[in-house]
Parts: C-alpha cells; sequence; structure tokens
C-alpha cells in the first residue's frame, strides 16, 4: 500500500483490517499476504464473517458483478459502508434498491468507477467545464481486446467468466462499462444536475454462443450536452473479437477522442487506465481539402503518470466522504451510476441479452 503522501495527500488514510474469500480463510490470508498487508489484518473464509467485524468501516466488493447486488446489500444490512466495483449491478432495478438501502440505512455507497478518480480525468472535466473545448458536439470511445476465444477459452469456453451467463458475462457489463463512464463523465456529468437528461439509445449487438455479447457497439444522443443546448453523440464501442490497441504499442491512435467546437482531446492507453492526453485546438479559416503537413505547435501533450495501482483515488474519496458524514460521492453519485445501469439494461434489451433469473432478481437473500 502506498503512502498518501506519495500522492499529496495528507488529509485521509487506510488500513485494510481484513479480507474475505467465499471459499476459504486460507485464501483470504494469502491474499493479505501478497498485498503486503498489516499482519493484524483479519483472514475469513466467509463473507458473512467479514461483515461482523467491527473493526472495518467500508468493505470494497469486488465480486463478479452477477454477484454484486447480494454482497453490497449484505454489507448494508450489516451496517458497512460500501465501494462496489463497476459495472455496479447487473440491471438498474438493483442499483435504485441498494441506493434506497444505503439512504435508509445512511451509509455510504459508492461504485468503483477507479477512472473517474483520476487526475487525467478530472482535468479533461474542468477544460470542458471551462468550455476550452467550446460546445462538445461528440464523444467517441472504445475499449476492446482482439482474441480467439474458441481456442483461448478453449473446449470449457461457456464457463469462462466473460461469457460465463451465471456470472453477468458479455462485453458490455465488462468492457463496455468504461467507453460508457467516458461517455458520461464529458456529455453528462460536466452538464449541471439540473439539466441532465438521459441518452437515448440504438445499439448494435451480436451474441456469442452462450448468450453473452461478444460485440456490442451503441450509439448514444445527450440532449443537452455541455456547452451549448445542442444535442451531442456518445459513441461506445466494446468487442472481443477486435482489439483498440492492436499491437500493444497504442499506434493505432487514442482510444477516447472528445471532439468540440474549439478543438479536440484524445486520450491514449487502455480506457480504463489511460496516462495520457494531448489537446487540438481548432484553427479558423481552414481547409479541410488542403493537405497540411508537419507538427502543430499549438497541440498540448500531457502526461498524467499513475503511481502504483491508482486505485487510492476512489479510495482517498470514500475515506472524506465517511469523514464528513457524506452518503454518496458528487463524483460518481448513484444517480449517475443508476442512469448508467438504465443505458445498460436498454443496450441488452435491444440485442436480446437476458441474464439468468436469479442473478437479476431483487429478493434477497439468494443462494449464489
Amino acid at each position: 500500500m502506498l503512502d498518501p503522501s506519495t500522492r499529496k495527500v495528507s488529509d485521509v488514510k487506510h488500513t485494510v483490517a481484513a479480507a474475505a474469500s467465499s471459499s476459504s480463510a486460507s485464501r483470504a490470508k494469502h491474499f493479505l499476504e501478497t498485498c503486503k498487508c498489516p499482519s493484524s489484518a483479519a483472514a475469513y473464509g466467509s463473507y458473512g464473517e467479514l461483515v461482523k467485524d467491527k473493526n472495518v468501516d467500508i468493505i470494497y466488493v469486488a465480486t463478479p458483478h452477477s454477484h454484486h447486488y447480494q454482497n453490497t446489500m449484505l454489507c448494508l444490512l450489516n451496517g458497512k459502508h460500501v465501494l462496489c466495483e463497476k459495472a455496479f449491478t447487473v440491471n438498474a432495478a438493483q442499483a435504485k434498491k441498494l441506493a434506497e438501502t444505503a439512504k435508509e440505512k445512511k451509509l455510504f455507497l459508492m461504485e468503483a468507477v477507479w477512472t473517474r478518480f483520476f487526475p487525467l480525468s478530472i482535468q479533461i472535466r474542468k477544460m470542458i467545464e471551462d468550455r476550452e473545448l467550446g460546445a462538445v458536439h461528440r464523444v467517441i470511445a472504445d475499449l476492446s481486446f482482439g482474441e480467439d476465444v474458441e481456442n483461448t477459452w478453449g473446449a470449457n469456453g461457456a464457463k469462462h467468466r466473460m461469457v460465463n451467463m451465471d456470472l453477468a458475462g458479455g462485453a458490455l457489463l465488462d468492457l463496455g462499462i468504461y467507453p460508457l463512464t467516458w461517455c458520461f463523465q464529458t456529455l453528462y456529468h460536466t452538464v449541471p444536475a439540473s439539466s441532465r437528461k438521459p441518452p437515448s439509445i440504438i445499439a448494435s449487438v451480436e451474441q456469442y454462443a452462450t448468450g453473452a455479447d461478444e460485440k456490442t457497439s451503441m450509439l448514444l444522443t445527450f440532449p443537452s450536452a455541455p456547452g451549448g443546448k445542442h444535442a451531442a453523440h456518445g459513441i461506445a464501442l466494446a468487442n472481443f473479437r477486435v482489439a483498440t490497441d492492436p499491437d500493444g504499442h497504442y499506434t493505432s491512435g487514442p482510444a477516447i477522442r472528445i471532439q468540440g467546437t474549439k478543438g479536440e482531446i484524445q486520450v491514449s492507453g487502455p480506457a480504463f487506465r489511460p496516462t495520457h492526453y494531448r489537446f487540438i485546438p481548432a484553427e479558423e479559416d481552414v481547409d479541410p481539402r488542403k493537405v497540411r503537413q508537419g507538427a502543430n505547435p499549438k497541440v498540448k501533450e500531457v502526461d498524467c503518470p499513475i503511481p502504483g495501482q491508482g486505485m487510492f483515488w476512489e479510495a482517498d474519496e470514500c475515506a472524506r466522504c465517511i469523514r464528513d458524514g457524506r452518503v454518496e460521492s458528487e463524483i460518481m453519485g448513484w444517480e449517475e451510476s443508476i442512469v448508467i445501469m438504465e443505458t445498460m439494461d436498454q443496450v441488452r434489451k435491444q440485442g436480446g441479452v437476458k441474464y439468468p433469473k436469479k442473478i437479476e432478481t431483487l429478493d434477497y437473500p439468494v443462494s449464489m
């Protein structure tokens, strides 16, 4: 665990008090040892034991998203604050129920979209809010990896977590949440809360043999976008067959393009953990038919290195909210998590992707 001072943080700190595995305490102990957690941290062989530990303030739920609703509800009903991995739940109804429960119990709850808390993301959102891009008209975001899925996943490919329906597998919930995150944090979150409206959605989905989606393309129309009264398009792409970065060197260009009337921001690196962006200002009276060569001296290149893994920024946000008595984050609030889940519900509906009832249900508890 990195010292908070390495990221210039002095107002909060974190201590790992315990970890739990659903299968054995030895696995939890191995995890704690591997991560070099304090020797005082307890290792449990069940989640039920973990939520009873009085030394635990907040629990990070990092199970498959098929289990998020059940696991998070267990924590909340036992008085624990929760940071739950994305995708937040399997559907919007579950997300709403968790938010209602957290509000009723006066407990902090947040979807763990770590990308939202990177300095790079914060800088880009500020540029949009400050109108450095003018009116933003389009965002294109992709997270895909080229995989020979049948050969790589083998004869038991149907049980692989990425396409296992019992684990809510598929490109959308596993990869697509990141392109959607970029569309929402640039075209939705940067608009005043009173003016935000959910996007309309057109989706194209191809299903794998298990019924999970393996290729999903989404066209989102945000009716009130930053910088003007116009609508804006968000294009979010996720695919198991082709890669955003086919050669591993970002030769193919940016994973995210944010296009406004005053210029464009290009974000390099994987959509979930980018470390560089460039701002290309628009030039006036440019004839696009004329070919221009040479580097543009006005282009701004910005490196945003991430020390360690980078999950500490969202942890800092959790600590500050709990310290200040807030039950939700202003950066990643319940309303926005629910709207994104509603968007994915609509994409799945259009693509004919349906998960088993036991992981879509609002019933609790349900044995998983």
